[in-house]
């Protein structure tokens, strides 16, 4: 009887974490739904750019994270560089049915230079600063490294009805680790890992459906992205 009675209570325990975290299901998979678009003033070197992105831990409703993102950028006339100077806004919800949600305000600067190789590959090195003021933490930074791959398939060139494959890695390095009361991060923050198909509408306008693996010094999780990019 007490055997039976203590395997009752381990099978308990096993299936009823005893908290939200040990529920958090890997395996699910995310979605992510963004729009970019950037512009420039006439023939100035400045202009801005912005992202709205709705991350979801499965595919809808879930809520991740809520980021909306903008800048001031750039380009001078003769390097093929281009700076910004950009403030975010990010809502993160907890995983499940919790509706608890933390606020970050965060400030940033980025470098991105385009190479091209011959006449399909194009790639993009993007570094980025970023000054974090996270809801009942310590502030803190964070360095991040982009590098991304665009091949056309179908065309030479990446114009009008163009379909191309689109990659990309990006590393996130914590800068200060405490983050309050007695709480750290490691120095790794994340990684995530891309790839897609895209396609050029016209001039200024694509699309791209991927899936990106994202992984932290906690957990490992897949998801869809579905993205507009749009250039004025």
């Amino acid at each position: 009887m007490k055997k039976i009675l203590f395997l009752s209570v381990f099978i308990i325990a096993a299936l009823f974490p005893k908290n939200g975290e040990a529920q958090f299901n890997q395996k699910k998979l995310g979605g992510w739904y963004m729009y970019f678009v950037n512009t420039t003033f006439k023939e100035s070197p400045w202009g801005v750019q912005g992202d709205l992105q709705y991350r979801n831990w499965n595919l809808i409703g879930d809520l991740e994270q809520l980021l909306v993102r903008g800048g001031v950028t750039y380009k001078p006339k003769k390097a093929n560089i281009k700076f910004t100077l950009g403030y975010g806004n990010i809502t993160t919800g907890q995983f499940g049915s919790s509706k608890s949600k933390s606020q970050e305000s965060r400030i940033y600067q980025e470098a991105l230079f385009p190479v091209q190789f011959g006449n399909r590959f194009y790639t993009n090195h993007r570094f980025r600063y970023e000054q974090r003021f996270v809801e009942n933490q310590n502030f803190r930074t964070r360095y991040r490294y982009n590098l991304f791959v665009n091949v056309a398939l179908n065309k030479a060139a990446m114009e009008k009805n163009t379909v191309y494959l689109a990659l990309y890695n990006e590393l996130f390095i914590n800068g200060q680790r405490k983050t309050g009361n007695g709480n750290t991060v490691e120095v790794f923050d994340r990684n995530r890992l891309y790839t897609a198909l895209g396609y050029i509408i016209k001039k200024g306008l694509k699309v791209q459906l991927g899936f990106m693996n994202q992984t932290t010094d906690n957990w490992t999780k897949n998801q869809m992205q579905m993205s507009v990019h749009q250039t004025f």
